[in-house]
């Protein structure tokens, strides 16, 4: 029995992913503080039943038949500042943070200017962005001091920034039973009018490259990258930038990104993904890897 507050029954998780595709969720939560998280994963935990937790449903794919679980949605969010030390919920958006960090002249957090991401989801991922002179990219943990965790037997404990063992899209996350409950980032003074002009750089180049959000659903870069050969290039290259499958197709804008045209289903986007691996393999010889995470029933 799980003794979770404002507990729902079958609730469509399409509707809060940005892909806007997914089925039903056994249970699901929202928590809006740190105690009605750990509990609700102390009562899956308990009851034996699995359990995800879901930021700003960016990155992920959820499948068809939906999750048989418990899906527990992520609003824990507080920001505090002491000097140049930001301390933050892992449901805070990344969005809340560059704009109150740009407020106060604190700057770090504005390189990930456009990405729809929570503090948990960042960390998990290794956020990411190739600066728009496309010379660097610039991670999440470059500004990263510490995090609180809670661990597989519901013990928090605070961890430094070598704990996650961040690589490109991966941590230590992505291997073991962990969660973040909060973060602590150690970021720069800055004029905020630079940091304001770093921002709109970075908005700026991403709608000129990347399909609008708000007019194509999407879950962001669908493959990973290979150095020197962007994975869209190959897409392009074979033929299949604009191909669809169902409510899939391959954005004409960018073709790293499958996009829901209307009522894509989880399936359309894996048979998508699965003839552009094929195709891209055939012709080119390159292995594309996905970055984005399946989750739940297909």
């Amino acid at each position: 029995m799980l003794e979770i507050k404002n507990l729902k029954k079958l609730v469509k998780i399409s509707e809060y992913t940005t892909y806007k595709i997914g089925g039903d969720a056994d249970y699901f939560v929202i928590v809006k503080s740190k105690s009605e998280l750990i509990n609700a994963i102390i009562q899956a935990r308990k009851n034996k039943i699995p359990f995800f937790i879901l930021g700003s449903g960016a990155n992920i794919l959820f499948g068809d038949k939906g999750f048989r679980g418990l899906v527990i949605k992520n609003e824990v969010k507080h920001i505090s500042v002491t000097n140049n030390i930001v301390t933050a919920g892992s449901g805070t958006t990344i969005a809340e943070l560059i704009e109150n960090s740009m407020r106060i002249g604190l700057s770090g957090f504005e390189h990930f200017a456009g990405i729809p991401s929570t503090v948990g989801g960042a960390l998990w991922q290794n956020l990411h962005f190739l600066l728009p002179d496309r010379t660097e990219t610039v991670y999440i943990e470059s500004i990263l001091k510490s995090a609180e965790i809670l661990d597989e037997n519901n013990d928090l404990f605070k961890v430094g920034k070598d704990f996650f063992e961040f690589g490109y899209d991966k941590s230590i996350l992505h291997k073991k039973d962990l969660v973040v409950t909060e973060a602590t980032f150690h970021l720069q003074s800055k004029d905020a009018k630079k940091i304001r002009k770093q921002i709109d750089e970075n908005l700026k180049w991403r709608d000129e490259k990347q399909p609008s959000l708000e007019q194509f659903p999407s879950c962001g870069s669908v493959f990973k990258k290979i150095d020197g050969i962007g994975a869209g290039r190959l897409i392009d290259k074979v033929g299949l930038k604009g191909y669809q499958i169902g409510g899939a197709k391959v954005s004409e804008k960018h073709a790293n990104f499958i996009v829901n045209t209307g009522g894509a289903t989880a399936n359309d986007v894996v048979d998508l993904i699965k003839l552009i691996q094929k195709k891209v393999f055939e012709e080119t010889g390159h292995k594309l890897e996905i970055e984005i995470n399946l989750v739940g029933e297909f």
